[in-house]
């Protein structure tokens, strides 16, 4: 009998229920209260919550991101586990794809000007006339950057160790100036390091050209909140588009639904259907009790 236990600090676990036994009818649900368990599946779970549990063999993210789970410092020496949707990167593509064109083709300025009941033709200019830029360039950040290349838009992408991408100019670590400065659109979908933590900063928004704009589905500890909030102010952003948040929901008082030009979403760019959370958990737990090599175990040194 393999004990699942599920954990989070304000999110409502319970649609994992279901799916995760019906993937794996043997596993047994167990409260946290009981204080054992060989599995904690988890979203942003209590700092210490983790390491008070008896028996655990087995840490597992019910989503792509672990970094609210490393930055516990009881973290147990136990394997962490993510889970990694075949159609994440389709959600993705889908969002920034959006929010790309709605920059692109001024919807911002056109619904500012029918709030207003103006009618005005903003300027148009061809995809290839704007340089987008992809912070980012795994799975989801190459596919991303390849499909607005399809598009017609020239496309830079900026990851730790450059990469190579078909018709993307790709830059590394020591080149993240160069990097932003000549974008139109910034696009973070980086994943949560120390190196990247506080990236979205006043320096580097600095970098980019006056009235730039952002589309931000990385982590919500990327952003310089303050910062961000100056530059969409002041205008040096021109505008953003913000999914992620340091912490979430946004409470009704947060500067962030006031600030001009700014779309808030409800973390909702891509996330992975209850179905495919139940079984890659479960296939995992096999795994793990028949001593088999896990899936899409994470490198807690590099966070990812």
């Amino acid at each position: 009998m393999t004990r699942i236990v599920l954990l989070s600090d304000g999110y409502d676990m319970t649609p994992v229920v279901r799916p995760l036994l019906k993937a794996a009818p043997e596993l047994v649900i167990v409260p946290e209260q009981e204080g054992s368990a060989d599995v904690a599946v988890c979203w942003n779970p209590r700092p210490g919550s983790l390491a008070r549990l008896r028996g655990l063999k087995l840490v597992h993210s019910i989503a792509a991101g672990v970094d609210n789970i490393l930055a516990d410092p009881a973290l147990p020496a136990v394997p962490l586990c993510r889970v990694v949707d075949p159609g994440h990167a389709q959600g993705m593509t889908e969002f920034v794809t959006w929010g790309v064109l709605h920059f692109h083709r001024q919807m911002d300025r056109v619904l500012r000007n029918h709030a207003r009941r103006v009618w005005e033709r903003p300027l148009q200019v061809a995809a290839a006339q704007r340089t987008i830029g992809v912070m980012g360039l795994g799975t989801l950040g190459a596919r991303v950057a390849g499909e607005l290349r399809r598009f017609g838009f020239s496309v830079r992408g900026y990851s730790r160790t450059r990469k190579a991408l078909p018709g993307v100019e790709t830059f590394g670590e020591d080149e993240l100036k160069h990097f932003l400065s000549p974008l139109d659109i910034l696009v973070c979908l980086l994943p949560l390091t120390e190196a990247t933590r506080g990236i979205l900063n006043r320096e580097h928004l600095a970098a980019m050209p006056r009235g730039a704009r952002l589309i931000h589905a990385g982590r919500g500890e990327h952003l310089v909140r303050d910062d961000v909030l100056g530059a969409l102010n002041e205008g040096q952003l021109g505008g953003a588009i913000i999914d992620v948040f340091d912490k979430e929901p946004l409470s009704p008082g947060d500067a962030f639904w006031q600030a001009p030009n700014l779309i808030v979403t409800p973390h909702m760019a891509s996330v992975a259907s209850f179905e495919c959370i139940g079984e890659q958990v479960a296939s995992n737990v096999r795994r793990l009790v028949r001593g088999e090599p896990l899936a899409n175990q994470v490198d807690a040194a590099r966070g990812y």
